[in-house]
């Protein structure tokens, strides 16, 4: 059942899921999803702490703008490419999903070159400290976005096992890459590295799938999505790209080094943010099994989901203000005493944000585009108007209390929707 007219496919339940209880494999579908986020995380984490460490605050600052223009771009792949794929190729036949994949990936393929010729010619166009690596982060943007574009395939065909191999390869190869970079000593090496490591897994790809990405196929693939690909782009980049007006606006205002100190209060919520972006892989799938088998149960599964998310992240910031600044600045180096600073909002944002992904997850499964839409464009106004404005009251301090009391507000919203949207959804029944 759908609300305001959208069609969905909700992927099929594992053929074995019906030799055990609905919660044993509930835990199995979410295992693969964990394992893999924890993999992606850890790549992740280990290029932010080595940067930090090896640069210091501005130069780290440098990186993240570089780093939070990626993250917009992935968005839009995900949009574009990827997204569509999951909700319309899940559990289907082989050769469907190895057709779908093919122009999928060949989708995700054509926006890096495309997105990342832009930021090639800016960065050559920018010079000084940034420009650099945003040259270096254009040429390897399609390396990037095939590799996630494979994880998600293989999340598709419910090989989620796949998705984790791929990212320990990525992993394996970015320890002697960071070598090589820290040798080197700039922002460009150490994009250059994480990129360049990226491009083997997302070769790897290819060989664990059979599959050669075809760009030719990307316009019919973006045409035959277009009902849910141009939707999910605008939702997708909606909140991303508030994030990137935060991080620029912030770097005006305040300063580089003042994106370098968010980005480090980032990575040290790195581990539990890790595991909220594990279960965003199959909280949508789960919940629409919900819904199929005891649609009155939606509600309580969203809360149960969004409440214990934003519960977890309170105690891991809580643990975090007992880290003693030893062994801060060894894990951050100069960046640790500005990112310290930042913990406490921090927290409650991620809290808040963790919050209303329990009825973002609900939304999606009741087909409800329009509200969730809504929603999300509603968090980016919150998200960049916080940001900013508590940025230019009381620097970086401010901007973090601004994006906390943002995205609490924002929850706040998407629960309010849900509760329309569960109520429509009754009435149709």
């Amino acid at each position: 059942m759908t609300v305001e007219g959208e069609k969905t496919a909700a992927p099929a339940a594992p053929a074995g899921a019906a030799g055990g209880t609905a919660k044993r494999a509930m835990v199995g579908r979410l295992s693969w999803g964990l394992a893999d986020q924890a993999a992606s995380s850890m790549s992740n984490f280990v290029v932010g702490i080595y940067v930090a460490r090896s640069l210091g605050p501005t130069a780290f600052g440098v990186f993240s703008l570089a780093w939070v223009t990626y993250g917009v771009v992935l968005n839009v792949s995900r949009g574009l490419a990827t997204d569509p794929l999951v909700v319309r190729f899940s559990a289907v036949p082989e050769a469907s999903w190895r057709g779908a994949v093919t122009r999928s990936t060949g989708t995700a393929l054509g926006v890096g070159t495309v997105l990342g010729a832009v930021c090639l010619v800016a960065g050559l166009g920018i010079g000084g400290s940034v420009g650099p690596a945003f040259a270096v982060l254009g040429v390897v943007l399609p390396a990037l976005l095939l590799q996630d574009a494979w994880r998600y395939s293989f999340f598709a065909a419910g090989a989620g096992r796949k998705a984790f191999v791929n990212d320990v390869v990525w992993g394996v190869a970015l320890l002697p890459a960071m070598v090589v970079a820290a040798h080197v000593g700039s922002v460009a090496a150490f994009v250059c590295a994480w990129g360049g490591s990226a491009a083997v897994a997302a070769g790897y790809g290819c060989l664990q799938s059979g599959i050669r990405p075809r760009m030719s196929g990307a316009r019919g693939w973006m045409r035959e999505q277009r009902d849910l690909g141009y939707r999910y782009l605008v939702e997708n980049v909606g909140l991303s790209g508030a994030y990137q007006l935060r991080a620029y606006g912030l770097g005006v205002i305040v300063g580089v080094g003042a994106v370098g100190a968010v980005r480090g209060a980032e990575l040290l919520l790195g581990p539990f943010l890790a595991v909220l972006m594990g279960l965003s892989l199959v909280t949508v799938a789960e919940a629409a099994r919900v819904l199929r088998r005891a649609p009155q149960r939606l509600g309580k599964f969203c809360l149960l989901l969004g409440g214990g998310q934003a519960a977890a992240a309170v105690l891991w910031g809580a643990s975090l203000l007992l880290v003693p600044d030893r062994l801060g600045e060894l894990v951050l180096g100069g960046v640790w005493h500005s990112a310290a600073q930042l913990i406490v909002p921090a927290t409650l944002g991620v809290a808040g944000a963790s919050l209303g992904t329990g009825a973002a997850a609900g939304l999606r499964a009741l087909g409800a585009a329009r509200r969730s839409l809504r929603c999300q464009m509603f968090a980016s106004v919150c998200y960049a108007g916080g940001g900013l404005g508590g940025a230019a009251l009381a620097g970086t301090v401010g901007s973090s209390w601004g994006v906390a009391a943002a995205t609490l507000t924002s929850s706040a919203v998407w629960w309010l929707q849900l509760t329309s949207a569960l109520r429509e959804h009754r009435g149709s029944v």
